[in-house]
Parts: C-alpha cells; structure tokens; sequence
C-alpha cells in the first residue's frame, strides 16, 4: 500500500477538497456540507477559510453565554437532521444548577443546556445563502456536532445590527487571545 492510498492519505485529501469548495462557496448550509461529506460539522467549519472562523475551548463557554445575554436580541438555533428550530429574543442569564445551565426568565428563549459538554466554540463570520454576511457562535459537542447555535440579530431591513457586530468581534477577540500563538 503506497502513502497516497493510506486512509490517512484519503482523509486529508477529503479535507483538502473540501477546504477549496468552502473557499470558493462558503455561504450554504454546513450541516448540509457535513452530510454530503460524511464529516463532523466541526471539520467543516474548521474546513471554511481562516479569516471566516476561530475557535476557543469549551471551557469558554460560560463566559460567552454571560457576555452575549447583554447584546439584547439574538437567534438561537438547533439544528438537526429533522428539525430548524430559531427562537429570537434576548438570551436570559444562565446558572449552573443540577449539571445543566438554566436559562429562565423574560424571554422566549429559555431551557436547560449541559453546557459543561460543550467541547469548543467556534465564532463564524461569513456570507450565507446570498444574504450577505451572518455571525454565529457555534457550541460543539465531543463529537463535533452543533449543540446550539446563537446568531448576530438582524433589523427589520435584515441587516446585521451593527452593536451587536461590535460585540460579537470584541468577544471572538477576548476569547480567542489567550489560545493564539
């Protein structure tokens, strides 16, 4: 068996090809890339040009819930083989009680998250379906799959509201600087 017919070989191949198709396309639905490609939705997002993507670990993710409950309001969105779910409000607060992170309270996002399983987050930045640019801090799981996903609000014209850009950029930024270099 040659080095270029390894598994190994033919998994980074894969990725390879796929990097170029997200850098020539990277504006459709990731899940979809995922299924179409058999990868985690992490390593299609990892897979998306550098400038459009930077990941911290899941040790973050309190802090990012804490600091996006202030940016008022938000998409929150599930996505699985059967369902989109979106919700947009304001996120509540969270707490830590009986191993779930409890959202409650004003709002029409509410429930109960393991966040403690969140293994990465991932801050995405890049255009979508024609639409022009989207935001989006993705929570991953250990298997690399979306547990949630919270999306920059749009105005009535669908813009991105541009504090909440702000916001979103300033804490990719705080996040993301003491996992660089």
């Amino acid at each position: 068996m040659t080095a270029q017919n390894t598994p190994a070989a033919s998994q980074d191949a894969a990725l390879e090809s796929l990097r170029a198709r997200l850098l020539a396309e990277p504006g459709g639905v990731l899940e979809a890339v995922a299924a179409e490609t058999g990868v985690s939705l992490c390593a299609v997002v990892d897979c998306l040009p550098a400038a459009m993507r930077s990941f911290v670990p899941g040790s973050a993710a309190e802090a990012a819930m804490t600091d996006i409950a202030g940016w008022g309001p938000i998409t929150f969105l599930v996505h699985s083989a059967d369902l989109v779910l979106e919700c947009k409000g304001p996120l509540p607060r969270g707490q830590f009680g009986r191993g779930f992170y409890n959202l409650a309270g004003g709002s029409p996002i509410g429930g109960h998250i393991r966040l403690d399983r969140c293994a990465d987050l991932a801050f995405v930045r890049r255009p979508f379906m024609g639409s022009g640019d989207s935001c989006a801090v993705i929570f991953f799981n250990g298997d690399g799959e979306a547990m949630f996903k919270i999306f920059v609000g749009r105005d009535e014209k669908r813009q991105l509201l541009a504090d909440q850009v702000d916001r979103f950029l300033a804490l990719r930024d705080r996040l993301c600087s003491p996992f660089e270099g």
